[in-house]
């Protein structure tokens, strides 16, 4: 009897051994997660908007923030043809005005946040980045209210 537990936990052993091995030659998660941010570049506040169901933030006419809503998932390296569902809610008065659309991911070198750009006549670009919606640095330069604009 003795003989048959030993072997029972030799084999046990030698599976969680073979597991192990198998996890370490699989190497890093070809996805990475990542923020979701918001820039948006038009005159009415958007009530929530996200990419891929991940999101969810709000942001005022003309606004630019960081990323700061977990947690969506992106390829670790960008390819031609990658695109995402994005989906926002910009209200006209007390009527929610949702709306989605598929939208093609910018190049990007390296993983970062997500962000989602929104511009007049629902144009909407989505590009991947370290930098925060407000920075120079930042692919899509976002400049602000415009000065021609009343308020």
């Amino acid at each position: 009897m003795k003989w048959i537990i030993y072997l029972g936990t030799a084999l046990l052993l030698s599976g969680c051994a073979l597991k192990t091995r198998q996890v370490e030659q699989v190497g890093p998660s070809p996805t990475a997660t990542a923020q979701v941010g918001i820039v948006n570049h038009t005159g009415k506040y958007i009530y929530s908007a996200s990419v891929d169901g991940a999101g969810g933030a709000n942001m005022a006419r003309w606004g630019a923030g960081g990323a700061e809503i977990c947690c969506a998932s992106i390829p670790r390296v960008w390819y031609p043809g990658m695109k995402v569902l994005v989906r926002w809610n910009m209200p006209e008065g007390h009527t929610d005005v949702i709306k989605e659309k598929m939208v093609e991911v910018e190049k990007y070198d390296e993983t970062g946040s997500i962000y989602i750009h929104f511009f007049p006549d629902d144009e909407v670009r989505v590009v991947v980045s370290i930098y925060p919606g407000y920075s120079t640095a930042h692919p899509i330069r976002h400049y602000g209210k415009p000065e021609n604009i009343n308020p």
